[in-house]
């Protein structure tokens, strides 16, 4: 198909409540929104779109909404116009532009879409799904208290979420897992995700987090640290998990092979796509890895995309796929509603859901057309 235009809505969606990390708290969500028109070879015109994953400011990775945009607006888009396009040829096409891996997958993302929507056919049967709904973990960011912590906990068991993912940082880890579990017990799926908070030297520390039998810890060193992460799995029991770090299926294969990863969180936005996302997902399977599918806070629209990645065989560990009210009152899209712990999978066309006009006009801070 042929790209016509693109529209970047830049949009400012409030939390329901802050969500705090060890690199910071947020209290708004600003995101890009794409809304690709396209041209198909027998003269039918698709609209696909697309979300970019980028935080307002280089805290989680070196990528920023604001640099987004821009390599999106003067370097990926014309990259593409002009020439037939698919999905599978946009990472290819894009390729000489170094980097910027979400700004490119908004772009994959948007242009698949399109492309499944003209054929009829959903991302989950793009993919290969082979269920109908995944099941639906949430991650807790760090409270201002142990009590506030137990309370939130205890707020989205009764909602029915089948895995607990603790955000810790140095001075409110051990503890808080102990409390958590004394609280609720050993029969909770409970992990834990530092965001690369800690060091090697903090290893008889994060030895201690062993006894809460734990899925995982995730990402405790820097996203540079493959060695060290391989050194600090040899002396732990709990599994270790990579998620910063993992940003390609290359970085993937080095991973597994130096035994840094047991299992991975994959975010396609983070590692350039869905279509690499699913690259990694076939070569984690093939060496027998666990993977589970993360989140980054997305709208409607990048959480249909992971529902559909994660009904892949491979996801065989809750992901950060929680309902839309986990995160905002009001969505883009319908919101994904979670059901008996589990959240449906998109059937319609291409991501199977599309941003609702009035909400997407509420939420816009800025609306960029490039013809």
């Amino acid at each position: 198909m042929l790209i016509d235009e693109l529209i970047i809505h830049t949009v400012s969606m409030p939390l329901v409540t802050p969500f705090t990390t060890s690199f910071g708290t947020q209290t708004v969500r600003q995101a890009l929104i794409l809304e690709l028109h396209a041209t198909t070879a027998d003269g039918t015109a698709v609209t696909g779109w697309g979300e970019c994953v980028a935080m307002e400011s280089p805290l989680y990775s070196s990528e920023f909404l604001a640099a987004a945009k821009l390599v999106i607006t003067d370097h990926l888009l014309p990259a593409l116009r002009g020439q037939e396009v698919t999905a599978e040829t946009v990472a290819h096409r894009l390729q000489p532009i170094v980097g910027h891996r979400m700004a490119k997958a908004a772009v994959e993302m948007a242009v698949l879409d399109a492309q499944l929507r003209g054929h009829g056919v959903s991302l989950a049967s793009y993919f290969g799904a082979v269920t109908d709904r995944v099941p639906s973990g949430v991650s807790v960011g760090i409270q201002p208290s142990v009590q506030q912590l137990l309370d939130v906990v205890g707020g989205y068991l009764d909602q029915g979420y089948v895995r607990i993912k603790l955000k810790i940082e140095p001075g409110k880890d051990v503890d808080r897992v102990r409390a958590v579990r004394e609280r609720f017990g050993d029969d909770v799926l409970l992990q834990v995700d530092a965001n690369a908070a800690y060091t090697l030297v903090d290893a008889p520390l994060l030895r201690r987090l062993d006894e809460f039998n734990l899925l995982l810890i995730e990402q405790p060193l820097g996203e540079e640290d493959l060695r060290q992460h391989a050194a600090l799995a040899r002396q732990m029991s709990t599994p270790m998990c990579l998620d910063e770090s993992i940003v390609s299926a290359e970085a993937a294969a080095d991973a597994i092979a130096l035994g840094a990863a047991a299992v991975i969180n994959i975010k396609a936005g983070r590692v350039g796509g869905y279509l690499e996302a699913r690259r990694i997902h076939d070569l984690a399977r093939a060496n027998g890895v666990a993977v589970w599918c993360g989140g980054m806070l997305e709208t409607g629209l990048g959480r249909a995309a992971n529902a559909a990645l994660a009904a892949l065989p491979g996801f065989t560990l809750p992901g950060d796929i929680s309902g839309s009210d986990r995160f905002y009152a009001k969505d883009l899209t319908e919101p994904l509603v979670m059901k008996d712990g589990h959240i449906d999978v998109p059937t319609g066309p291409g991501l199977g859901v599309t941003p609702i006009h009035d909400a997407l006009a509420e939420f816009s801070i800025q609306t960029t057309r490039l013809g």
